[in-house]
């Protein structure tokens, strides 16, 4: 990340993020002491610049419910994954990022940049 220094962050992302670390602490993989102390180092990020905080945008929803409807048929999207690639339309990122295979299929069928 360090190559690209400025990174977009929305409401959603950092709700994925707690609930994927959560997660973990469910799983045993990590403690609840663990889990805070990455989210922790999140903030000291944001601080420092590396992710740059982004609202919302008004038109995610209407968007992502545009691409279900074209692409939910053939895709197999869920919700998230149309939620996060519509962010990604709306704030007209350049790149989008997700190890996620579906979001992925999503993001490249509407155009978007998902090389690393």
């Amino acid at each position: 990340m360090s190559s690209r220094p400025s990174v977009w962050l929305t409401p959603l992302n950092r709700a994925e993020i707690a609930h994927a670390v959560f997660l973990h602490v469910f799983w045993k993989k990590v403690t609840s002491i663990d889990a805070e102390n990455v989210l922790a180092i999140l903030e000291k990020d944001c601080a420092a610049g590396v992710w740059r905080e982004v609202k919302f945008p008004a038109g995610a929803f209407e968007r992502s419910i545009d691409l279900t409807r074209r692409y939910g048929p053939t895709l197999g999207v869920r919700t998230l994954d149309s939620l996060h690639v519509a962010c990604a339309l709306e704030l007209r990122a350049e790149r989008f990022w997700t190890f996620d295979e579906r979001q992925a299929r999503l993001a490249e069928a509407v155009g978007l940049d998902t090389s690393a």
